[in-house]
């Protein structure tokens, strides 16, 4: 298989893509089954070429094609395999050829799906779907080509970048790009909805499933990244509000908002208007993600290295999806608008409430991810906006929606009651003020901890209620639907999220110390003596590995080697190791030899005690399994309700005979 073959695989997927995109409208608007019926067959041969040219991909890399320029720049021969793997997806070309795999994967299983669908309905979802494909099939074969040739062929390549060799590189990136890629599925359920105009809000609940699923795998490949930065950086941090983390938090807050504002579309019909222009931005922030990474503007761990024509073809992409998604939403959104009215004490009041604080949040983290760089355009200056302007508006954001939280369940739909939520309110606030004053008492007055205990008990006790309510209430085999039960978890992932940040950051000891073999060091309540270094070897490095042996009461609790790598090229990566536990971990780097002649064996060292920071990544796992239970309810695959599949029917006719 030889890259050419890759090359002419994806010029045919770009093929196929327009005609999966052009055909499937015009039958759509002309009424022509036989056109429509061309969407389905054209993506699947597209995800064949597609997957057929990453498979070459990935063969180049296991055979040490170096006359393959990406291959060279990106493995070499003494890299294990399965970075070889990962090393794919480790630069610009193969992440790209990645994306758009992942977006084929999710027009075939949409295309898979969505039998029971209008004809005219799905044709317009999947030829959507085949637009993206366009724009990504056309930059990665004009400016980001993977399977460019280099002659002659070197015998040995560069070797990936030493923070991407890591276990986190061959799952973080795929997961952060199902979610990313996912929420193009919403975004093409909604501007097939506007195109059609008179489906109310049948497409929404079409659409619920692939939007939490969709959310759920960007949560997960969130998760993964801040336990990557976390474990491999040697910084002990979880986040640390870099440009191209907020470029996959502005979607996930989106996202969020985009969930909940289906369920009141569907239920209610009411926010129609509003769920579309969510499905619209949480795509378009996906794509400015991508221009983010991609186009050099920004400097980042994460960011791909590239030239200015890549920035430029992905602007002029997310100029063209995001200005002609919002003109055919000026259009044609009036005719979308509508629902049920509702009171000011109803759970479409606190869904709502929410929705505006999430949309708020990620537009502050747009202004304080893009200020930099619009200061620099401006001539205005170095501008640096970082921790201290995110850390104090964020928290305020979201400080109405935790509070919130515990009383929407409680609320029916239109009108909610007074009695139910102060029974909620006394019940939760009581927990919650016991808590905290019990936690006061074992962490000296550490305001945020005590918050973050009170916050767990306030969201905990919310949910436990409402459980006990459902099981008191409804009969067996209704209490919990799969709908449901993903709401519960999701909102008791957030409790434990919220405790974990809280408790960690108020918590945590950092000790930076310079240790001769021998002396003990005192953190925590543990005891951190140092053995030594010695040097040790892997497959394409060499390393000084420290050896640390930590006691407790004088009982053993762990024996830890961190390491400082040097890689064959030369590049010093720091591998930092971890004693993970429930409640608290042990984290400890190696920094630099203390004495010149090595006489004394001294090294400066790093020691934390990380109270609670499981918790984080515990509470954002939570929440993703939320997500996708959510989805799994029989309720989005069972047939529609026969009002549903009228205005269905009457759509598909009248387009018909167009």
């Amino acid at each position: 298989m030889t890259p050419e073959l890759g090359q002419l695989a994806l010029i045919l997927a770009l093929l196929l893509a327009l005609a999966q995109s052009i055909l499937p409208l015009l039958g759509a608007w002309r009424g022509n089954r036989a056109l429509m019926a061309v969407a389905r067959p054209a993506a699947a041969g597209q995800a064949v070429f597609v997957a057929f040219a990453f498979g070459i991909l990935v063969w180049a890399f296991l055979r040490f094609d170096f006359s393959v320029q990406y291959v060279a720049d990106n493995s070499n021969l003494a890299l294990p395999w399965y970075y070889r793997v990962a090393a794919v997806w480790g630069a610009h070309e193969g992440s790209l050829l990645l994306w758009i795999l992942i977006l084929n994967v999710w027009t075939m299983a949409l295309a898979a799906f969505s039998q029971k669908l209008p004809e005219v309905f799905a044709s317009r979802v999947i030829a959507v779907m085949g637009l993206i494909a366009v724009g990504f099939l056309a930059f990665i074969i004009f400016t980001s080509d993977p399977f460019g040739r280099l002659l002659p062929m070197p015998g040995d390549g560069a070797d990936l970048n030493p923070v991407l060799q890591d276990p986190g590189m061959t799952f973080h990136p795929p997961m952060l790009y199902m979610g990313y890629v996912g929420f193009s599925v919403a975004f093409a359920f909604s501007i097939a909805a506007l195109l059609g105009g008179e489906l109310e809000q049948a497409w929404v609940r079409w659409a619920r499933p692939w939007t939490n699923i969709a959310w759920g795998f960007l949560t997960c490949g969130i998760v993964a990244g801040s336990w990557w930065a976390y474990a491999e950086l040697g910084w002990g941090g979880w986040w640390f509000w870099d440009p191209v983390e907020n470029a996959s938090f502005m979607p996930w807050l989106v996202g969020l908002a985009l969930i909940h504002a289906q369920a009141v579309t569907e239920k209610r019909g009411s926010l129609r208007a509003w769920t579309i222009l969510l499905s619209i931005f949480a795509f378009s922030l996906s794509l400015l993600g991508t221009f983010l990474v991609r186009s050099g503007v920004l400097t980042s761990v994460h960011a791909f290295a590239s030239d200015p024509r890549r920035g430029i073809f992905i602007l002029a992409f997310l100029t063209i999806v995001v200005g002609g998604s919002l003109l055919l939403y000026a259009l044609r959104a009036p005719k979308v608008v509508g629902g049920k009215p509702f009171k000011v004490v109803s759970r479409e009041t606190v869904l709502l409430i929410g929705n505006l604080m999430f949309a708020v949040a990620a537009a502050m983290v747009l202004l304080g991810t893009l200020f930099p760089l619009i200061g620099d355009a401006l001539n205005l200056g170095r501008v640096s906006v970082g921790p201290p302007y995110f850390g104090f508006l964020f928290p305020l954001l979201m400080l109405p929606v935790v509070l919130l939280l515990p009383f929407g369940p409680f609320l029916h739909w239109g009108n909610g009651e007074w009695p139910a939520l102060k029974q909620v309110l006394l019940r939760a606030g009581i927990a919650a003020a016991a808590c905290a004053i019990v936690a006061a008492f074992f962490v000296h007055g550490q305001l945020k901890a005590i918050a973050g205990v009170a916050s767990l008990a306030w969201l905990g006790v919310g949910v436990l209620l409402y459980a006990v309510k459902r099981w008191r209430e409804m009969p067996p085999g209704r209490r919990y639907p799969a709908e449901m039960a993903g709401m519960l978890l999701a909102h008791l992932g957030m409790g434990v999220f919220v405790a974990g940040v809280l408790l960690s950051e108020s918590l945590s000891v950092t000790s930076d110390v310079r240790m001769a073999p021998g002396q003990t060091q005192h953190i925590g309540g543990y005891d951190f003596r140092f053995d030594g270094a010695h040097r040790t070897t892997g497959p394409n490095w060499s390393a000084d590995q420290g050896v640390i042996t930590v006691t407790r009461d004088s009982k053993a609790v762990a024996v830890m080697h961190p390491q400082k790598r040097t890689y064959l090229r030369g590049q010093v990566q720091t591998e930092s190791a971890v004693n993970a536990g429930i409640f608290r971990d042990l984290y400890v780097a190696l920094g630099e030899p203390m004495d010149a002649n090595h006489i004394e064996g001294a090294w400066s060292l790093r020691l934390y005690y990380k109270p609670f920071i499981r918790w984080i990544w515990g509470g954002g796992l939570l929440m993703m399994l939320g997500g996708f239970v959510c989805a799994g309810d029989k309720r989005f695959r069972i047939k529609q309700s026969a009002k549903i599949e009228e205005a269905a029917a009457g759509l598909q006719i009248r387009e018909t005979r167009a």
